[in-house]
């Protein structure tokens, strides 16, 4: 998404009718310059088209909406001088709408400047991950095609319970395997090793690929590595980016295999993980390297709070 780009679906009447209301409160109270309020209307606009993919009104807009919406705008390259003036428009229309007592509460109340953020690397959402996951088939019905998408799926399984990186991946040896203890051996950065758990989908899925379909691509030749190709031979990184931007394409997205480690870690913070535990499933020496996905656990942290302790909410 460039700065400028306005693909966002048309806004519906509601929203419209706020933002209409908002670009006259500044051309008439306010006096700005015509092109000044056209920027506004650029960066509202924006930030409608996303609210309207999650069914979401500008007045009943939450805190995480902005901050995704912000995020989201990091992920795409977007300056954070451009991110700035985007989070000072939405501050400006949201202090409108409290004058006008249109709304309650101001979801840019206490944002972080975007200065002081550290970007989120890019991360599938858990639909995108699922239509991912399933993608796999065989392009033709034989046996190497069968064999291959077998092993395809079993390797997305694998990165996405393990966020594992493709070296670490692709230098995977059979013997590191421990299926029905249910986790897997994993040589990261500078040869350390870390004990990765799997899944339930992720165990199933090696165990399909190792019952007939690795056989299928070894051709009686006895490899130490547990995912190879046709013959029995290395994978590539590149075929392994290959096949994980294939895969992604029906959700919509063209994603990296490092998209699908950031995956992992994202969806088990917003699920409530602590970092420490990320942090291993990672690998990571420093936990620092791990804060960046801080803001999901604080907002995990405070949604869990407002739930759950009687004093959270006001009386």
């Amino acid at each position: 998404m460039s700065d400028n780009a306005h693909t966002s679906p048309v806004p519906s009447e509601a929203n419209a009718r706020v933002l209409s209301s908002f670009l006259d409160y500044l051309k008439v109270e306010k006096g700005l310059a015509p092109l000044t309020i056209a920027a506004y209307r650029t960066d509202i606009s924006q930030f409608i088209g996303f609210l309207e993919k999650r069914k979401r009104l500008l007045t009943t807009a939450r805190r995480n909406d902005v901050r995704d919406f912000l995020q989201q705008l990091f992920a795409n390259a977007v300056d954070g001088r451009s991110v700035g003036r985007k989070l000072s428009a939405l501050r400006h229309l949201y202090r409108y709408l409290l004058l006008d007592t249109l709304i309650d509460h101001d979801p840019t109340l206490n944002l972080d400047s975007p200065k002081q953020w550290k970007v989120l690397p890019k991360s599938l959402a858990r639909d995108e991950m699922e239509a991912t996951l399933a993608s796999p088939h065989p392009a033709r019905d034989t046996k190497d095609a069968v064999a291959r998408a077998s092993r395809d799926r079993a390797m997305l399984e694998v990165f996405y319970a393990g966020a594992l990186r493709v070296s670490e991946l692709i230098n995977m040896k059979l013997e590191d395997l421990k299926l029905d203890l249910g986790y897997v051996l994993v040589r990261g950065k500078g040869d350390k090793e870390r004990i990765v758990p799997l899944g339930r989908s992720a165990q199933d899925a090696l165990s399909t690929y190792m019952k007939e379909p690795r056989a299928q691509l070894t051709a009686g030749k006895a490899p130490p590595l547990l995912f190879v190709a046709r013959g029995g031979h290395r994978l590539t990184r590149q075929r392994v980016w290959q096949m994980v931007r294939a895969a992604s394409e029906p959700s919509g997205r063209k994603a990296s295999p490092h998209m699908l480690r950031h995956s992992c870690a994202t969806h088990m913070v917003e699920n409530g993980a602590d970092l420490r535990t990320v942090q291993t499933i990672l690998g990571h020496a420093d936990i620092s390297t791990t804060q960046v996905y801080t803001h999901l656990a604080l907002d995990r942290l405070k949604s869990v709070y407002q739930k759950h302790h009687p004093r959270a909410k006001a009386r």
